[in-house]
């Protein structure tokens, strides 16, 4: 490995922001990376990290809400360098480079963070660093708590840095550092995030097509202002009054009643809804006959639950603003009506930047004229249209969208109307650069009631590598599970079917075919 001069080296950039020339080094160590010049960039730390010794800073974005927790004891020994960049005057980007300090697979992984980030990412820096790969992550440009979506009023500038100009700025200083460091370029960039992260991995392929070879983007969340409609929605119909309140335990029992409605519909009775769009479960059937009681729904939560099946819709048209959830999602649901109000994340956002009023009221919002008005102040910044990732598939750039069909926080048919909307707008060769993958009984980016884990990196490295789309990846259960199992999943529209000879708990006994 090559370290840099602890003299001043000098990055000097092309004005599309591409990297144009680094100053070759010769000598140094990680702690002269501290006196490296970029445009616009502070470098504030530079230090080596020995295996296993990192700890993130008290509340740091460590994982992506829902998702798996992130196990950092078992890093190897990297060179930790953190940085702000300020590309306006009102910009405030803070973002870290991990470097292996040893065995460095010549490639780059960037990442996103969640909701509405405001620290650095940690959690989505540990699995690329762990597998040997240069890895950066930012807070997307503020500081502060991931539920507060009220930090833009008054800073324009900040929204654009969170909707998609934070992770670029922090790509471009990224790859300046490696360079530097490493004395190399990477030989590959990838982009690896879930959630706010997948939302900003298709940004990456729509605003900066050049700055990643292959990116997967989990459980995206876009439209972005679309989904906190439907955030809202949730839990309007089942917070608007006491009588269609859906508590925990109500939820935990239309969630049983959905796995026995429909867990056999695939031919496998395994504790898993794998095809949630074709669940004909209908609330109703659990209608009290008399009084309340808790195993069963008054006429008011029936309606609650349809309604959040349903989405969101216009009230004098009719026309849906955003996908309900699937059956099956309904333990994670919770987490959006478990309260008083909706989820904070969404109320932030209406209350402090849409209407800014501090006395809003969830229940005043119009599904009508106020829907124009949320995406006005907003989707340019927040929003990927369906056509956005065209270039970057054009140019051969992979895009691997995955979602989990049992996801209650982003609903998991946004991302399919995506996926469809998308490949209609492209030619045949562009198709093939773009796949989805669905994942039965999946919740936000890990967890539920099916196998979740699934090494998205390698699959998408491969691809790039390769220039071969996947056509199956397999997905387990966590180590800790009760039971192993494996999956495969499979590119959408095709579903794993069981081939009716061996344990269904072994993914070799599943092909892939049409429904």
């Amino acid at each position: 490995m090559k370290r840099i001069a602890r003299s001043a080296t000098v990055i000097s950039l092309a004005a599309c922001g591409v990297l144009a020339h680094v100053a070759k080094a010769t000598a140094g160590d990680c702690a002269s990376l501290a006196q490296l010049a970029l445009p616009h960039v502070t470098i504030t730390l530079a230090e080596p990290v020995a295996a296993g010794a990192f700890k993130p800073p008290a509340g740091g974005m460590v994982g992506a809400p829902g998702g798996p927790s992130v196990n950092y004891s078992k890093l190897p020994a990297f060179c930790r360098v953190a940085a702000t960049s300020r590309p306006t005057a009102d910009s405030d980007i803070r973002f870290e480079v991990w470097l292996p300090l040893a065995n460095w697979n010549g490639k780059y992984v960037g990442g996103g963070n969640g909701v509405w980030a405001g620290s650095i990412a940690y959690g989505d820096m540990a699995g690329p660093l762990a597998a040997n790969y240069a890895t950066a992550a930012s807070d997307l440009g503020h500081q502060g708590s991931p539920m507060d979506g009220s930090f833009p009023k008054g800073h324009p500038e900040k929204l654009t840095d969170f909707g998609h100009r934070a992770v670029h700025e922090t790509t471009v200083a990224a790859k300046a550092i490696v360079q530097a460091f490493y004395d190399k370029a990477p030989s590959r960039s990838l982009y690896v995030s879930c959630s706010t992260g997948g939302r900003v991995g298709l940004m990456e392929a729509y605003r900066y097509p050049q700055d990643f070879d292959g990116i997967s983007a989990m459980t995206p969340a876009n439209p972005m202002v679309d989904l906190l409609i439907g955030t809202l929605w949730t839990g309007y119909v089942a917070e608007k009054d006491d009588a269609s309140r859906l508590p925990p335990a109500k939820l935990q029992l239309v969630h049983s009643a959905v796995l026995a409605a429909c867990d056999a519909d695939d031919g496998v009775r395994d504790g898993i809804v794998s095809a949630p769009q074709r669940c004909g479960f209908d609330p109703a059937s659990l209608t009290c006959k008399t009084d309340d009681a808790p195993d069963c729904l008054t006429a008011a939560q029936v309606t609650a639950m349809q309604r959040i099946y349903d989405g969101p819709r216009n009230p004098k048209s009719g026309k849906p603003i955003y996908p309900g959830f699937s059956r099956g999602s309904e333990n994670q649901v919770a987490l959006l009506v478990n309260g008083r109000e909706p989820f904070p994340v969404a109320t932030s956002f209406f209350r402090d930047l849409v209407f800014q009023d501090p006395q809003w009221d969830f229940r005043s919002f119009d599904y009508g004229k106020d829907v124009k008005r949320s995406r006005k102040v907003a989707s340019n910044d927040l929003d990927v249209p369906p056509k956005g990732p065209r270039d970057f598939l054009a140019h051969g750039g992979k895009l691997l969208l995955s979602h989990g069909w049992a996801d209650g926080l982003i609903a998991p048919q946004g991302t399919v109307d995506f996926y469809a909307r998308l490949t209609h707008s492209l030619g045949k060769r562009e198709r093939g650069n773009v796949r989805l993958f669905m994942i039965p009984g999946m919740g936000h980016c890990g967890g539920g009631d099916g196998p979740s884990s699934v090494d998205m990196l390698t699959v998408i490295d491969n691809w790039v590598q390769t220039g071969n789309a996947p056509e199956r990846i397999i997905a387990s259960n966590p180590p800790n599970a009760a039971t192993p199992r494996t999956r495969p999943l499979c590119p959408y529209p095709q579903e794993a079917k069981y081939t009716g000879a061996g344990s269904t708990d072994e993914e070799r006994n599943f092909r892939c075919a049409l429904p």
